[in-house]
Protein backbone atom coordinates (compact mmCIF):
# COMPACT_ATOMS: atom_id res chain seq x y z
CA UNK A 1 0.00 0.00 0.00
CA UNK A 2 0.99 3.61 -0.87
CA UNK A 3 0.68 6.61 0.89
CA UNK A 4 0.87 10.21 0.57
CA UNK A 5 0.15 13.22 2.80
CA UNK A 6 -2.69 16.48 1.28
CA UNK A 7 -2.14 19.67 1.98
CA UNK A 8 -3.46 20.10 5.82
CA UNK A 9 -0.86 17.62 6.59
CA UNK A 10 -3.11 14.15 6.26
CA UNK A 11 -1.82 11.21 5.08
CA UNK A 12 -3.81 8.90 3.25
CA UNK A 13 -3.57 5.08 2.79
CA UNK A 14 -4.15 3.48 -1.68
CA UNK A 15 -5.13 0.13 -1.71
CA UNK A 16 -6.12 -0.79 -4.92
CA UNK A 17 -8.61 -3.65 -5.15
CA UNK A 18 -11.34 -5.25 -7.21
CA UNK A 19 -13.70 -3.17 -4.51
CA UNK A 20 -11.82 0.02 -5.10
CA UNK A 21 -12.05 -0.30 -9.18
CA UNK A 22 -15.77 -0.80 -8.78
CA UNK A 23 -16.09 1.87 -6.47
CA UNK A 24 -13.84 4.43 -8.56
CA UNK A 25 -15.80 2.63 -11.79
CA UNK A 26 -18.78 3.53 -10.22
CA UNK A 27 -18.48 7.07 -8.69
CA UNK A 28 -16.16 8.42 -11.17
CA UNK A 29 -16.67 6.26 -14.74
CA UNK A 30 -12.93 5.79 -14.65
CA UNK A 31 -11.87 1.91 -15.27
CA UNK A 32 -8.32 1.83 -13.32
CA UNK A 33 -8.12 -1.77 -14.68
CA UNK A 34 -7.25 -0.15 -17.89
CA UNK A 35 -5.18 2.54 -16.91
CA UNK A 36 -2.81 1.10 -19.78
CA UNK A 37 -4.26 -1.31 -22.37
CA UNK A 38 -1.87 -3.74 -24.26
CA UNK A 39 -2.88 -4.82 -27.70
CA UNK A 40 -1.14 -6.83 -29.92
CA UNK A 41 1.25 -5.33 -32.60
CA UNK A 42 0.35 -1.82 -31.46
CA UNK A 43 1.59 0.87 -29.17
CA UNK A 44 0.29 0.54 -25.44
CA UNK A 45 -2.41 2.62 -24.60
CA UNK A 46 -2.31 5.35 -22.28
CA UNK A 47 -5.65 7.34 -23.13
CA UNK A 48 -6.43 7.03 -18.89
CA UNK A 49 -2.70 8.54 -18.04
CA UNK A 50 -2.73 11.34 -20.18
CA UNK A 51 -6.62 12.34 -19.09
CA UNK A 52 -5.63 11.97 -15.50
CA UNK A 53 -2.59 14.02 -16.02
CA UNK A 54 -4.51 16.44 -18.08
CA UNK A 55 -6.99 16.75 -15.50
CA UNK A 56 -6.55 17.57 -11.60
CA UNK A 57 -10.02 17.45 -10.83
CA UNK A 58 -10.44 14.16 -12.44
CA UNK A 59 -7.63 12.75 -10.97
CA UNK A 60 -8.93 14.16 -7.72
CA UNK A 61 -12.18 13.05 -7.82
CA UNK A 62 -10.38 9.38 -8.27
CA UNK A 63 -8.06 9.38 -5.81
CA UNK A 64 -11.25 10.58 -3.61
CA UNK A 65 -12.98 7.41 -4.52
CA UNK A 66 -10.21 5.20 -3.95
CA UNK A 67 -9.47 6.84 -0.34
CA UNK A 68 -13.50 7.08 0.22
CA UNK A 69 -13.39 4.54 3.22
CA UNK A 70 -11.00 6.24 4.93
CA UNK A 71 -12.34 9.84 4.31
CA UNK A 72 -15.76 8.18 5.29
CA UNK A 73 -14.25 6.96 8.90
CA UNK A 74 -12.54 10.57 9.15
CA UNK A 75 -15.54 12.08 8.08
CA UNK A 76 -13.93 14.19 5.26
CA UNK A 77 -16.08 15.19 2.45
CA UNK A 78 -15.04 15.37 -0.95
CA UNK A 79 -15.14 18.84 -0.67
CA UNK A 80 -12.86 18.90 2.10
CA UNK A 81 -10.44 16.48 0.76
CA UNK A 82 -10.13 18.34 -3.03
CA UNK A 83 -9.46 21.52 -0.86
CA UNK A 84 -6.58 20.01 0.52
CA UNK A 85 -4.98 18.65 -2.33
CA UNK A 86 -3.01 21.22 -4.93
CA UNK A 87 0.47 21.65 -6.03
CA UNK A 88 2.91 18.96 -4.37
CA UNK A 89 0.34 16.92 -2.75
CA UNK A 90 -1.19 16.07 -5.97
CA UNK A 91 2.18 14.98 -7.56
CA UNK A 92 3.03 12.95 -4.63
CA UNK A 93 -0.64 11.36 -4.72
CA UNK A 94 -0.33 11.06 -8.20
CA UNK A 95 2.59 8.95 -8.18
CA UNK A 96 1.17 7.09 -4.96
CA UNK A 97 -1.85 6.23 -7.11
CA UNK A 98 0.36 5.33 -10.06
CA UNK A 99 2.44 2.63 -8.22
CA UNK A 100 -0.49 1.31 -6.55
CA UNK A 101 -2.79 0.51 -9.31
CA UNK A 102 0.34 -1.21 -11.10
CA UNK A 103 0.98 -3.20 -8.19
CA UNK A 104 -2.71 -4.42 -8.07
CA UNK A 105 -1.88 -6.42 -11.68
CA UNK A 106 -0.24 -10.05 -11.70
CA UNK A 107 3.80 -10.19 -12.18
CA UNK A 108 3.76 -10.49 -15.65
CA UNK A 109 1.50 -7.27 -16.28
CA UNK A 110 3.59 -5.29 -13.86
CA UNK A 111 6.26 -5.89 -15.07
CA UNK A 112 5.46 -4.93 -18.39
CA UNK A 113 3.40 -1.34 -17.34
CA UNK A 114 6.49 -0.69 -14.90
CA UNK A 115 8.14 -0.61 -17.92
CA UNK A 116 6.05 1.57 -19.62
CA UNK A 117 5.36 4.35 -16.27
CA UNK A 118 9.50 4.25 -15.94
CA UNK A 119 9.99 5.54 -19.49
CA UNK A 120 7.02 7.90 -18.92
CA UNK A 121 8.39 9.36 -15.80
CA UNK A 122 12.15 9.81 -17.37
CA UNK A 123 10.56 11.65 -20.59
CA UNK A 124 8.54 13.68 -18.17
CA UNK A 125 11.69 14.29 -16.10
CA UNK A 126 13.87 15.42 -19.18
CA UNK A 127 11.50 17.56 -20.35
CA UNK A 128 11.29 19.31 -16.87
CA UNK A 129 14.97 19.21 -17.42
CA UNK A 130 14.40 21.48 -20.39
CA UNK A 131 12.25 23.38 -19.86
CA UNK A 132 13.97 24.65 -16.89
CA UNK A 133 17.01 24.99 -18.97
CA UNK A 134 14.93 27.17 -21.09
CA UNK A 135 13.36 29.57 -18.76
CA UNK A 136 17.45 30.21 -16.56
CA UNK A 137 18.94 30.71 -20.18
CA UNK A 138 20.06 34.49 -19.84
CA UNK A 139 18.90 34.77 -23.69
CA UNK A 140 15.12 33.69 -22.48
CA UNK A 141 15.35 37.06 -20.24
CA UNK A 142 16.47 38.99 -22.57
CA UNK A 143 13.87 38.25 -24.73
CA UNK A 144 11.67 39.15 -22.09
CA UNK A 145 13.16 42.38 -21.84
CA UNK A 146 12.90 43.28 -25.48
CA UNK A 147 8.94 42.27 -26.00
CA UNK A 148 8.62 44.57 -23.21
CA UNK A 149 10.58 47.46 -24.16
CA UNK A 150 8.22 46.95 -27.74
CA UNK A 151 4.98 46.62 -25.95
CA UNK A 152 6.42 50.06 -23.78
CA UNK A 153 7.44 51.73 -26.83
CA UNK A 154 4.17 51.06 -28.58
CA UNK A 155 1.93 52.48 -26.23
CA UNK A 156 3.99 55.87 -25.26
CA UNK A 157 3.50 56.55 -29.29
CA UNK A 158 -0.05 57.51 -29.35
CA UNK A 159 -1.16 59.50 -32.11
CA UNK A 160 -2.11 63.44 -31.02
CA UNK A 161 -5.84 64.24 -30.51
CA UNK A 162 -7.84 65.99 -33.61
CA UNK A 163 -9.43 68.67 -30.84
Amino acid sequence: MKTFTDNTGRTWTLSVTVGTIKRVRALCGVDLANIISIEAGKAPNVGLLDRLASDPVLLVDVLYAVCKPEADAQNVSDEDFGRAMAGDAIEHATTALLDEVIDFFPQAKRKVFNKILGASRRFEAKSKEALTALLDAPEFDAKIDQALEQLTASSTAVPESQE
